[in-house]
């Protein structure tokens, strides 16, 4: 499930690069986050049946816990997907969007780790040397020279890896209060709304427009949104693992370079591949244990 799930986001990152050709970002996640929400509001009706609990259960407090949270990583969800989605957008047309922007993406696997010095907690030595790991790659993957060199929708993807951080340390923050499908279909809601009010301030879309990139927009709402964190929360909740499962789910960034290669023909160069592959290694070494030795320490 929790492959599934990272399969389906790594596509979700050549529908991205579709649908901006159709849409502007605001436009694309406003709708898709929307959809997002519809998608999972049957099996919130569902489970709500199954178990005879209302929808709206709990006290007050648990209420308000939630409205809290969906608020806040709403937020948190909207800047970081139209950072996202105006990178992509922003890439020229010979470099590798998908592949590249699912590598920056993934980054946030480093940093959720190292993001909790603000709270005082000591990150382990692998998180150190995945951060070293992750800025050689990015060396690599970036700074290839001449024409392939950096481009500003790296740096913009960059920055969304900085918010989906601090996404998931508001979801890691109130999960064990909320049910993590409520939570989900709340934040989806927040996103979208705040990104359609930006879209009618900035944006015109027209229904012609909307209507060519809807096969996109389908897939992104309902697939990569809707389906593919129902599949993450199933899988976690089975799974004995934790750090297995987020390595696991890091797997986007593989799914969306070969996503890339295979449907819209993106290639890297050899350079790119190594700093690829050196990412994908400081995400994974970032989620493994600390060794005996520091954890006594």
């Amino acid at each position: 499930m929790l492959v599934l799930a990272a399969f389906f986001w790594g596509i979700s990152f050549v529908m991205q690069d579709k649908a901006v050709t159709y849409l502007s970002p605001f436009a694309i996640n406003g709708i898709r986050s929307i959809i997002g929400t519809l998608s999972l509001m049957p099996l919130i009706l569902l489970k709500s049946r199954k178990s005879g609990i209302p929808v709206l259960e709990g006290t007050k407090e648990k209420r308000k816990a939630l409205l809290i949270s969906g608020v806040l990583c709403g937020v948190f969800l909207c800047i970081a997907t139209n950072f996202q989605q105006f990178g992509i957008a922003l890439y020229p047309e010979d470099a590798a969007a998908s592949g590249r922007s699912g590598f920056i993406t993934a980054l946030y696997v480093v940093l959720v780790p190292l993001f909790s010095l603000f709270s005082k907690k000591k990150p382990p030595v692998t998180v150190w040397l995945g951060v070293i790991f992750a800025t050689v790659g990015m060396c690599l993957l970036c700074l290839g020279g001449g024409e392939r060199g950096i481009y500003s929708g790296d740096l913009i993807v960059l920055c969304c890896a900085f918010a989906f951080t601090l996404q998931i340390l508001c979801i890691d923050k109130y999960s064990d209060t909320v049910d993590g499908v409520k939570l989900s279909a709340l934040q989806f809601l927040v996103c979208g709304i705040l990104s359609l009010v930006l879209m009618f301030i900035f944006d015109t879309p027209t229904i012609q427009n909307v209507i060519a990139a809807a096969p996109y927009i389908l897939y992104l709402g309902i697939m990569s949104c809707g389906v593919a964190y129902t599949l993450q929360i199933i899988g976690q909740q089975y799974s004995k693992n934790p750090t297995v499962a987020s390595i696991l789910m890091s797997l986007e960034s593989v799914f969306a370079a070969l996503a890339g290669a295979l449907l819209i023909g993106e290639s890297f160069t050899l350079r790119e591949t190594f700093g690829c592959i050196i990412m994908f290694a400081a995400i994974v070494l970032s989620q493994l244990p600390a060794p005996k030795s520091h954890k006594k320490a």
